[in-house]
């Protein structure tokens, strides 16, 4: 069997991770494959491992803007496509011609319009809208569909009605480097306003992500005396960049115990969450929360937000609340602080729950996944 894959809209952050662990741990030859082909860009491709089975080729036109890109993706990789078996679509968006095809759910952010609606009339919200109706038909018309969760297997389901007889839940692994067992947490008599109790929220600074209210949520604590501090880690887009400065500017502009550290390189990520003292996730959308699984590998007492696949991911291993509430978010932070044992036991619990995701269980399943696709359509060939 030859494998191709289509990493012509793998450009950035997860997409990446996802594709360049996944191929690091494969073991193509224990399901019948003896090439996997990767077409994309310079920039995917340079972040990709070196295999004896894996061919990297670079297409000059994925390194342009998004036409070109589309065009390549539905003219001419169809062309080279043929000499394939099966074509593997992690981006979630194939419109070209040639089947069979698997698709994998990366993005749940265009099948949920009420969240598209926090960014009202916007290139962004025509973008995302736009990406529901390709992506629906693109997993119409697939041999195959992956998907992270089973929250996000409903969601889509429910909005777009039909989806492929052939389906996986394969959830992305957590590098080995985040992992590290929980420590004994201390009561919290032993913090105190100059050494606080260190809150660490990792995500894109976006409008779904919700750090101001993590802000205002910790600043109410504050005030009343508790020795608290959030640390904000990750990059931004402009307008949820300029929500958080101005709650930012409003309860802490000295920067005491609110501080935002921007992009932070992912070789160095593993060192923020091992040096704090507890981990905040308040994100309203996510497929498959990356950062959540990282924060349970590094043993942190988890305070989370109720929507989507948390609580599928996290499961009784935390303390949830609603993330567009800063009241309830403080009392979640609040509970766990003072409650060194059931930090300690949440943590312990989260990180135990945390080893049954590695980038191995997911190439695993995911090839074998590929492999059973592409034998049931070669026996569909009449």
């Amino acid at each position: 069997m030859r494998l191709c894959i289509d990493a012509s809209n793998i450009r950035a952050g997860g997409g990446i991770t996802h594709l360049s662990e996944m191929l690091r741990a494969a073991q193509p030859d224990k399901y019948g494959m003896r090439e996997i082909v990767v077409w994309s860009g310079k920039y995917t491709l340079a972040r990709l491992p070196k295999r004896p089975w894996l061919r990297l080729l670079h297409e000059p036109l994925l390194d342009g803007p998004l036409v070109k890109r589309l065009y390549w993706q539905a003219v001419k990789l169809s062309q080279l496509a043929e000499n394939y078996d099966l074509l593997f679509v992690p981006g979630g968006t194939y419109l070209g011609t040639f089947t069979p095809f698997v698709a994998v759910s990366q993005n749940l952010f265009p099948f949920e319009p009420q969240e598209r609606r926090r960014f009202g009339l916007s290139w962004s919200r025509l973008r995302l809208t736009l990406l529901e109706k390709l992506q629906a038909v693109t997993f119409q018309r697939a041999a195959g569909a992956i998907f992270l969760t089973e929250t996000a297997r409903q969601v889509v389901e429910q909005r777009i009605g039909h989806l492929p007889d052939k389906i996986a839940i394969v959830p992305h692994g957590v590098s080995d480097h985040f992992r590290l067992e929980p420590r004994v947490q201390r009561p919290l008599s032993v913090y105190s306003l100059n050494r606080p109790f260190r809150w660490l929220y990792v995500s894109i600074v976006d409008l779904y992500k919700h750090q101001w209210h993590v802000a205002e949520a910790v600043a109410k604590l504050r005030l009343k005396g508790i020795p608290i501090a959030l640390d904000l880690v990750g990059p931004s887009r402009s307008r949820g960049l300029r929500r958080l400065r101005k709650v930012m500017r409003h309860i802490d502009p000295a920067g005491r115990y609110i501080c935002y550290h921007g992009l932070v390189p992912y070789s160095e990520l593993a060192s923020f969450y091992h040096q704090a003292d507890g981990f905040v996730f308040a994100s309203s959308c996510e497929n498959m929360p990356n950062i959540l699984l990282e924060a349970m590998a590094a043993g942190l007492p988890i305070a989370c937000s109720n929507r989507g696949p948390m609580p599928e991911i996290l499961g009784g291993a935390g303390v949830y609340f609603d993330p567009e509430d800063p009241s309830e978010i403080a009392g979640a932070l609040y509970t766990l602080m003072m409650a060194p044992d059931k930090r300690e036991r949440y943590a312990w619990a989260a990180y135990e729950q945390a080893q049954q995701y590695s980038w191995e269980r997911c190439a695993r399943e995911t090839l074998a996944f590929l492999a059973e696709v592409a034998e049931n359509s070669f026996k569909c060939v009449p």
